[in-house]
This record gives C-alpha cells, structure tokens and sequence, in this order.
C-alpha cells in the first residue's frame, strides 16, 4: 500500500512539474510575442525598428550567456575548434538571423493572429526541406497531410480581414529560414555528437547572429534612426522584453529536456489559440469565421501529424526495447538442443 501511494505521489508530482514547464514556456512565449508587437507596431509604441531590436536582444543573450559560462561558470562550453564553429555554428547563426528579423518584421504589418495561423506551416517546411537535404523519406500520407496543413492556412489568409502581401511574404521567410536552421542543426551540430544546452547555444550562436545582423542595420536602419528625434533609449522597456527573450529559451531547453519537443509542439498549439483570442479581445484585431475555419483544418493538420510522430517514436522505442527476431530465433534453438540433448542422456541411461 505505502509503495502505491509512494508511486502516485510520484506520477502526480510528475504530471504538475510538467504542466508547470508547459504553462512557464507558454506563458513567456505569449508575453515576448505580444511584446514584441508592442513594441514594434505603428499604433502602439511605435518603434518600427525589427532588426535593431533583435540585435538589442542577441546583445542581451550574448551577454549574459557569457557571464554564465566565462565568470560564473554556471554551464562548461563546449569544446569547439575554430573550423566547426565557422563550418557549424556560424551558418545556424545566420539562419537565426534571417528568421528574427524578418519574423519581427511581420508584425509590423500583420495582427498576431494572422500571424500565428501562417505559423502553422512551420511542419510543412521542416518536413520539405529534410526531404530536400535527405535528413526525412518521402511518405505519400505525409505529404497529404502537409498538403492539408497547407489549404486550411490558405484558406485563413483569404479570409484575412487584414491581409498585407509584405507582411505574408516576411512571415514565410521567416518559416522557412527558421525550418531551414532546425534541418540544419541536425546535420552540422546533432550527426557530429555536439548537443548545445541554451545557455552554450546563445555564447556560441548569438554573436554570430549579431554579427549578420550588423550589416543589413547599417545599410536599412541606422540612416533611419539619426534621421529620428526625440528618441531616447527606454531600458526599462528594452530591458525587459530582453529578459523574456531570454528566458524564454532557457523555458525552451526545461521544457524540451524534461518533457519532450513532442510536448513542446502541443502546447505550442494551445499558445496559438490562446493569442488568437488574446488578439481579438484585447488588441481587438479583426478576426473572420473564414479565418477561424481555415486554420481549424490547418490544426487538425498539425495534430494528425503530431499524433504520427508519437505514434512513430512509440513503435521505435518498442523496437529498441523488444530482443531482435534472429537472437529469438537463435535462443529457441538452443532450447530446443538442450532439451533434445537432455532426452538422449535419458535413453541411453
């Protein structure tokens, strides 16, 4: 009975630590997204600067993330030669890059929740391009499952109330440089054995991310920021929506590691719904029946997939668990030997 009850306390304390990491991420998720669109938007704080607020945000990370390594000590780095950081880490650097800035970009012209709907195609293009860079096998189901995800995301932007051209092409930039670095990190970082916590991640990327960010700054934002007076730099705003930043990845890296990215992708999925009632009832962006229709069939999509995925990972894990068909095979003949050998010695005594 003690034992029981000892277990049950365990699955309970389990289950809560769980929906904690899940509540935490979604809720910082939430927060760096609606601030972010605060910030950026022309009708509320009006600082329509994307790639200068994700450089103050990589400044923020590279930062921190060196006083946690270098002077603290918090985390060990990862041994790195200088030829894998520039032939692994810098090229993910650069994709990070692209994707903040033109994912930030996007809400200077779209509402948050047309903006998680496109978001929805995140699957779509992780799965093409493993297929392109042969890190995922064709399956005919799970191309028509894309193809699904696909149209009910089609459908959502033809109901836009809103809709920007501009704004949906950054957005699908966005997903497809962020789709392109998650495929990339499995090839350069993941097949090479080089498993990067988000503390390490941030010392050795953000930099890198920081560094390409300079150049489209200098050319696209700064003439424009000196042309701008009466700004002055408000650290208590840039210094918070720095620190959810931040701690959002770490949020990313609990939730991951005691959890699973299996985990990650559904509560993922209740943010998105979560801030397309956040967008309608408080930031009061318009939001159409078409809209809701097209990314319901969108999200059954994404949910069909995700139930394939566990359904995968579970049939793998049984396999790993279950004894091989030929050492079965081999144990049973052996058994039938020793028994045969065991039934001659009674004859012949």
């Amino acid at each position: 009975m003690g034992k029981s009850e000892a277990l049950s306390d365990g699955v309970i304390k389990k289950i809560i630590l769980s929906y904690t990491y899940v509540s935490v991420w979604i809720f910082l998720s939430f927060t760096v997204i609606v601030y972010n669109k605060y910030i950026l938007d022309h009708k509320l704080y009006n600082w329509p600067f994307p790639i200068s607020l994700t450089m103050i945000h990589m400044a923020f990370c590279s930062s921190l993330a060196f006083a946690a390594v270098r002077l603290f000590k918090i985390v060990d780095p990862v041994a790195l030669s200088r030829r894998v950081y520039l032939t692994s880490v810098v090229p993910i650097g650069a994709l990070y890059a692209l994707s903040l800035w033109l994912s930030n970009s996007a809400y200077i012209y779209l509402s948050v929740s047309f903006i998680q709907m496109l978001k929805a195609l995140m699957p779509v293009a992780v799965y093409s391009i493993g297929i392109l860079f042969k890190k995922d096998a064709f399956k005919s189901n799970t191309m028509l499952n894309m193809l699904a995800i696909s149209v009910g995301v089609a459908v959502a932007a033809f109901g836009e109330a809103k809709y920007d051209s501009w704004g949906v092409l950054l957005q699908l930039g966005a997903v497809l440089f962020e789709a392109t670095r998650l495929v990339m990190i499995q090839i350069l970082l993941t097949s090479k054995g080089i498993n990067l916590n988000p503390i390490t991640s941030l010392y050795y990327v953000a930099p890198s991310c920081l560094a390409f960010l300079s150049v489209p700054w200098l050319i696209v934002e700064y003439p424009l920021l000196r042309q701008r007076s009466g700004f002055h730099f408000d650290f208590a705003i840039f210094g918070t929506n720095s620190l959810c930043a931040f701690a959002l990845n770490l949020a990313v890296f609990l939730l991951v590691g005691k959890t699973s990215a299996l985990t990650m992708n559904v509560a993922g999925v209740v943010k998105d719904w979560l801030l397309i009632a956040f967008s309608w009832s408080v930031i009061k962006d318009t939001v159409t029946p078409l809209n809701l229709f097209g990314y319901g069939l969108a999200f059954l999509g994404v949910a069909y997939y995700n139930h394939s995925k566990l359904q995968a990972l579970k049939a793998k894990e049984a396999q790993k668990k279950a004894p091989p068909a030929d050492e079965e095979a081999a144990k049973l003949l052996d058994e039938r030997e020793e028994d045969g050998m065991g039934r001659k010695g009674d004859t012949q005594a």
